[in-house]
C-alpha cells in the first residue's frame, strides 16, 4: 500500500468516527426530544388529572312563595302556582351536566331550605324531605342554606379552583339572587345574596373558566356586571323576565327578552 492509500485508509476511518459520533448524538437528540415530549404529555395529563379530580359543578337554588300571600294577587302577577319549580330547574340541570360531564361529576346543591320547609307545611306535604331523595337519587351533596350568609359561607368552602359550573335558580332582580320571595313577608325578600355582598365571595374557589349562570329575572340588568367585577369571571343572565312554566314538561327556563354576560 502507499503512502497516498494510506492517508486516503485514515481519512475515511476519520470520516467514519465523526458520522459514528453525529449518529450517535442525533440518536440522543431524538430520545432527548421524545422523552421530554413525553415528561410535557405525563405532566400536562397530571394536572388536568388533578384539576378533575377538583371540579365540581354548584347549583343554587332559592325557594318558593308562599300561596297565602300570593293568592291576594291578582292572577298575572302571581308567582309559584307549583312549589317545585326551582327544584325541577335544578335536576334537569343536574341531569345536563351529567351528560355534558359524565355520569359521575360531582355536583354540590346549595338549596334554601326555610322556604320549602314553610311551603312544605302549608300545603302539609314533606318537601325538605322529598328534596333529599330527589338529591341522593341525583347523586348530588345536599347542603342546606339559611340565609344570605350561609349561602356565602357554603360557596367559599368549595376547594380552590373547583367550581367549573355554576347556576342559580330563583327569585331574582337586577341586583340580587333572592333566596326568598313572598314567603315571610307578601311580595318581599327576607334572605338574598346582593351585588355587593360579591366581593365577599372568594375568587379563588371559581376555575379560571367556569361557566356562570343566573336562570333568575333581571340579572344581567346589572349583576352580571358586579359578578364580573368582584370575581373575574363572567354570569351570564336574562335581560327581562324569565319563565319556568315549561320545566314541568322537561325544559329549563326560557327568557323574555335575550340571555347576556
Amino acid at each position: 500500500m502507499t503512502r497516498i492509500e494510506e492517508d486516503d485508509t485514515d481519512k475515511m476511518v476519520s470520516i467514519y468516527q465523526i458520522l459514528s459520533v453525529h449518529s450517535v448524538k442525533s440518536v440522543v437528540s431524538i430520545s432527548i426530544s421524545k422523552m421530554s415530549r413525553l415528561l410535557r404529555f405525563f405532566f400536562a395529563s397530571t394536572l388536568l388529572l388533578v384539576a378533575s379530580s377538583h371540579a365540581e359543578h354548584v347549583i343554587v337554588t332559592g325557594g318558593p312563595a308562599l300561596r297565602q300571600w300570593e293568592n291576594y294577587r291578582i292572577a298575572e302577577e302571581r308567582h309559584d302556582h307549583w312549589w317545585a319549580n326551582f327544584i325541577r330547574a335544578s335536576t334537569l340541570r343536574i341531569e345536563e351536566i351529567h351528560r355534558l360531564y359524565g355520569a359521575n361529576a360531582p355536583i354540590v346543591w346549595l338549596v334554601y331550605q326555610h322556604g320549602y320547609q314553610t311551603r312544605g307545611l302549608e300545603d302539609k306535604t314533606p318537601y325538605t324531605t322529598w328534596i333529599a331523595k330527589l338529591a341522593k337519587k341525583n347523586q348530588a351533596t345536599l347542603i342546606w342554606v339559611s340565609s344570605g350568609e350561609s349561602l356565602i359561607q357554603a360557596i367559599n368552602s368549595r376547594p380552590a379552583k373547583s367550581i367549573t359550573t355554576f347556576d342559580f335558580f330563583g327569585h331574582s332582580n337586577r341586583y340580587a339572587f333572592m333566596l326568598d320571595y313572598s314567603n315571610d313577608i307578601m311580595a318581599v325578600s327576607s334572605a338574598w345574596l346582593h351585588e355587593r355582598d360579591l366581593p365577599r365571595l372568594r375568587a379563588g374557589v371559581f376555575a379560571r373558566h367556569a361557566l356562570c349562570k343566573s336562570w333568575g329575572c333581571h340579572t344581567a340588568e346589572s349583576m352580571s356586571a358586579a359578578w364580573k367585577r368582584a370575581l373575574g369571571i363572567p354570569l351570564e343572565g336574562a335581560v327581562g323576565a324569565t319563565n319556568y312554566t315549561m320545566v314541568g314538561q322537561g325544559q329549563l327556563p326560557s327568557v323574555s327578552g335575550s340571555w347576556a354576560r
